[in-house]
């Protein structure tokens, strides 16, 4: 029961396949009270039974964009529970058909909202959470390779990423005083309703499986276990890292031949 007693927001759950919804189930499982909002009306009824099979609170609509949602939710949070131990960022999105093709046509429209709701929302959550983590605390932000190397497909979601990766140090840098830990998970790549809007997924998945050093993909457990040390208090020392949950692959180097050949006919197959 590493996080019995603690109470814990979890954001971005879409489905029973999201990494936020496998993370919200391993930390409740270790003795977490869950709160789990919804983004947007139409996901409330995939979210709501999840949310019910855990006894989750405060399953309501919270839209990062909308200020009076947010206000309502830590509202809510701060008058039932009066704190916080921890919380998952677990957001992301960018219009999809802008995620194929050249990073260099990317609109300037698109561009602004997918910072806005990739990047600002973890420090927008990490703002309000902070007041009510008054023993301290710790926040997770979900994030990918793409941002620290060019991915096919991944374009503008590449530098969103690399944004909150570097907006987890300076969270960090500015909340440690308060005993709150900032760190980010790298997660490999995994078949989900967020990746399923990245071109070629199934090719990068084949690729991914067979270059990593423990040659297979990234389990949903493997992300979850993850969450688990970084929100318990095993990781009391860990601050501002974006720790890398994807098999090893972020420590391989060039790609073997023959597998570039696989992965070219995949992405243009999945086009």
């Amino acid at each position: 029961m590493l996080l019995k007693g603690k109470k814990i927001l979890i954001t971005g759950v879409a489905n029973d396949m999201s990494m936020a919804w496998a993370i919200a189930q391993r930390a409740h499982a270790e003795g977490a009270e869950i709160a789990m909002p919804y983004a947007m009306p139409n996901l409330e009824k995939r979210v709501r039974p999840l949310a019910e099979s855990i006894d989750a609170k405060f399953v309501m609509e919270c839209n990062v964009q909308n200020d009076k949602q947010m206000d309502a939710l830590f509202a809510k949070i701060k008058r039932e529970w009066g704190r916080l131990d921890g919380v998952l960022h677990a957001i992301a999105f960018s219009d999809k058909k802008e995620l194929n093709g050249r990073y260099a046509d990317t609109t300037r429209d698109n561009f602004k909202n997918t910072m806005d709701v990739s990047v600002y929302s973890l420090v927008d959550l990490t703002r309000r959470a902070a007041p009510l983590m008054k023993k301290g605390g710790a926040v997770i932000a979900l994030t990918y390779y793409g941002g620290e190397k060019s991915v096919p497909n991944y374009n503008v979601m590449g530098v969103a990423k690399s944004a909150l990766e570097s907006s987890v140090r300076y969270l960090a840098a500015d909340l440690g005083r308060d005993k709150i830990r900032v760190n980010a998970i790298s997660a490999g790549p995994i078949l989900t309703l967020a990746s399923s809007g990245v071109g070629g997924m199934k090719g990068l998945l084949r690729l991914n499986a067979e270059q990593t050093p423990l040659r297979r993909n990234m389990t949903l457990d493997d992300v979850s276990g993850a969450a688990l040390y970084l929100f318990s208090d095993l990781a009391s020392g860990v601050t501002g890292e974006t720790h890398h949950v994807d098999c090893g692959y972020n420590s391989t180097g060039m790609i073997p031949s023959e597998l570039k050949e696989i992965l070219l006919k995949q992405l243009d197959s999945d086009k």
